[in-house]
Order: structure tokens, then C-alpha cells, then sequence
């Protein structure tokens, strides 16, 4: 069934990189229900986010080579569902990314942070015991700081930071870890984690939470369906079988025989590696109140057709909402989900203490280019060069995927 959806909203014009996100976001905030102020606010403060560069023309490159995303826009979506209930909203943002290197991204993204916090009347104290460990005057790695943001009723968003494990060298990231959790009172938490080959970021929940997080990512190259089971702390968490099944479905594994380039459909991720999250709220205790299993699909579907199917059997295994994502898929752009590998960037598990699990998808902006599908060769066109069925969403009236 197609449907149409017209929200009534104003939407600003979208040949620059502000607009064209702002827009995406005014639509994703009809899908999911949020009211026209509360849409427009938002979606004033993503183009506040992106300071100078929210007018920068999409005709140009992208203000940097930020890895936030495969077409480098410093921009990312995700929808969350929880059984019986509408999905929640955010959107991740880099807002250092015009600045020239990663000391100058950081210090933007840190003013960005302290200004919404001073809008919004929260406190950045926790962020300020680690500044000088995540963002110290010779930072390394690909990355400085983003920041998301939880879009709820009411115009005042809850809001995460994201830092780099790595910004004092990746042969230090554990040690990084390690002490940013020392000063935040959470000293034996980094022991209570599973082994890992990598740990890419260190997220602070700050604002309006019950119940604030830390959290640590891990890398998992080469990740099995054999061993993602063993690489849950949270005690009760999600079965090794639940887990199991997630991998399958997200990555594929159950379809062998498909080959795409030199790397064949097994029984682990060959390509871009699986993620973990483990987050903390209690400092008497050691282990993790939250658990979250984050799967690559991009690297593992044809094309996002199939990734979306892929995130519908998820959802409908998990008791969730098995028709927003579609609207909010057609609220990002106007093409085929067929003419592109990359839209639905991640699926995810999750599972926290005294809450519902949720699955997550993360949606790409595409502002700059299409990643093709996998078995076309090309990597990405740019928006411009492609055809009329895969252009810049700028139709509000444009149909739904399903």
C-alpha cells in the first residue's frame, strides 16, 4: 500500500546542507508524530548546530571528511521502537565539522555543547572532568566530538555526547577509558567488559534523563554468530540465542550463497565490524545496566530494499512497529530503496534494567552522494549525477515506502 503524507509544514529550501537536513527533519518529525512547533524548533537547532556551514551549498563538497557517514554529510537520523509504543526520534550531529582539524572541531562542538546547555538549563559537569582526555591540544583519530539529540514533546530534547577514545592515541584508548571511568566513580566498570579489538567512542548522557549513562563502544572485527552471544555483561540480559537470531537477520548469515566483490555471505561480518555498547548508571556497582548490539547492515544487503525487509523481520520479532520506518525512509528521500546501499546504516539491539528492549535503525541524510548497491560496481554517485528516481527529497507530498 502506498500512502501519502502531507504534514502541512513549511519546509525551508534545501540547496544548502542546513536546509536540506532541516527539511529531512520536519518530515521525520510528522512520521513520528511530534507536533509542528516542536518540529520547527528542533529542526532551528540541527541548523544551529551546524553553525556556518548550515548554509553552505550542497553543490559544493562536504565541509569535511567527517566519517559520521559513508558521503561524509555531518548529519545521521535514527528511529527507536519499544513494543506498543511510537517510535522516539534523534539526530546525530557534528558541529566542529567546518572547523580546519580535530582541535578546533573539538573546541566548536564543546562551545555547541555548553551552548545548548545553557539554553536548555543542564549541567556539562561530568564533560568537564574529561576534556583534557578527550579533547587535549594534539588530539588524534577520526574523530573530535558529536552530539545527538533525543527529540521529545516540548522542544527540549535530551542530549548525548559522543568523544574519542583515541584522541591521545589509539595505544592509549583503554588507558583513556579507563581513567575518564575512574573520575566519574565508575573505577572497576572497564574490567566488567567483554574482550574487544577497538573502542571507537565514550558517550556521556547529559540533560533531562532519569537515569544519565556512560557508555563504551567496542569494536568486534570479524564477529561470529558463534560469539556474539558471550559479549552481553547486563545481568539479566538478552539471551545468547536472541542475539544470535538479531546477527542472522541483520547480517544475512542465513543466505550463504550470496556473493558480492570477493567477500561471501558466512557466518561472521567480514566487512565493516559488528559494535557493542555497554552502558553504566550505578557506581556501586561494577556491571553494566545496558547492553546494545549494533550490526553494519550497509555492508551486508544488496541494496537498502533489502535492508529494510531485513529491519522489518526484526521489528516484527520483536513485538515493534513494522510500518513507521517505511515513512520515515520515503521522509529522507525520493529514491528507490533499490538505487542504493546505504540508507538504513545500522540496525541495533538494545536492552537496559527495568526497560523494554528496543531495535534501532540509523538513517543516512544522503545530502551529497548514494552509496550504489552492492553489486554494482562505482562506490557513490553524487546526487547531481543521478537519475530522477534518486534525487534530493524536496516533495513533502512524496509517498511512503509502504
Amino acid at each position: 500500500m502506498i500512502t501519502s503524507r502531507t504534514g502541512g509544514l513549511a519546509l525551508p529550501a534545501t540547496d544548502t546542507l542546513g536546509g536540506f537536513t532541516a527539511a529531512q527533519l520536519l518530515r521525520l518529525c510528522d512520521v513520528v508524530g511530534l507536533g509542528q512547533d516542536d518540529a520547527e524548533t528542533y529542526a532551528q537547532v540541527l541548523s544551529d548546530s551546524l553553525g556556518a556551514v548550515s548554509g553552505r551549498p550542497l553543490d559544493l563538497s562536504p565541509p569535511s571528511p567527517t566519517f559520521l557517514s559513508d558521503d561524509h554529510t555531518p548529519v545521521e537520523y535514527s528511529l527507536s521502537f519499544v513494543p506498543g509504543a511510537a517510535p522516539s526520534l534523534r539526530v546525530l550531529v557534528e558541529p566542529g565539522c567546518a572547523a580546519a582539524g580535530l582541535k578546533a572541531n573539538g573546541r566548536t562542538g564543546l562551545r555547541a555543547i555548553r551552548t545548548m546547555a545553557g539554553h536548555w538549563g543542564f549541567g556539562t559537569e561530568q564533560l568537564d572532568l574529561l576534556e583534557d582526555l578527550f579533547l587535549p591540544p594534539s588530539p588524534a583519530g577520526p574523530l573530535a566530538l558529536w552530539c545527538a539529540l533525543e527529540l521529545r514533546p516540548g522542544g527540549t530534547p535530551k542530549l548525548k555526547v559522543y568523544l574519542n577514545p583515541s584522541a591521545r592515541g589509539a595505544d592509549r584508548a583503554a588507558e583513556t577509558i579507563g581513567e575518564a571511568l575512574t573520575r566519574l566513580g565508575h573505577k572497576d566498570a572497564f574490567a566488567a567488559l567483554p574482550p574487544a579489538d577497538g573502542y571507537p567512542f565514550f558517550a556521556l548522557d547529559l540533560g533531562d534523563w532519569a537515569a544519565p549513562r556512560l557508555k563504551i563502544y567496542l569494536r568486534h572485527n570479524r564477529l561470529s554468530a558463534a560469539d556474539v552471544g558471550g559479549l552481553c555483561r547486563l545481568d539479566p540480559g538478552p539471551s545468547p540465542e536472541v542475539l544470535e537470531d538479531f546477527l542472522r537477520v541483520a547480517a544475512g548469515f542465513d543466505t550463504p550463497d550470496r556473493v558480492f566483490g570477493s567477500s561471501p555471505y558466512d557466518a561472521q561480518l567480514t566487512g565493516r565490524p559488528g559494535l557493542t555498547c555497554h552502558s553504566f548508571t550505578e557506581t556501586t556497582v561494577a556491571g553494566p545496566t545496558g547492553f546494545t548490539l549494533h550490526i553494519p547492515v550497509r555492508d551486508y544487503v544488496r541494496d537498502d530494499a533489502e535492508a529494510h525487509e531485513r529491519a522489518v523481520a526484526l521489528l516484527a520479532r520483536h513485538g515493534m512497529d513494522t510500518t513507521t520506518l517505511g515513512h520515515a525512509l520515503a521522509a529522507v528521500t525520493e529514491r528507490r530503496p533499490e538505487d542504493g546501499s546505504g540508507l538504513i546504516a545500522y540496525l541495533a539491539l538494545a536492552h537496559e534494567q527495568g526497560r523494554p528492549p528496543r531495535v534501532t535503525a540509523y538513517i543516512s541524510s544522503e545530502a551529497y552522494a548514494v552509496r550504489l548497491p552492492q553489486d554494482r560496481p562505482g562506490g557513490q554517485l553524487p546526487l547531481g549525477a543521478l537519475s530522477s528516481a534518486v534525487q534530493r527529497a524536496s516533495d513533502p507530498d512524496r509517498p511512503s515506502l509502504t
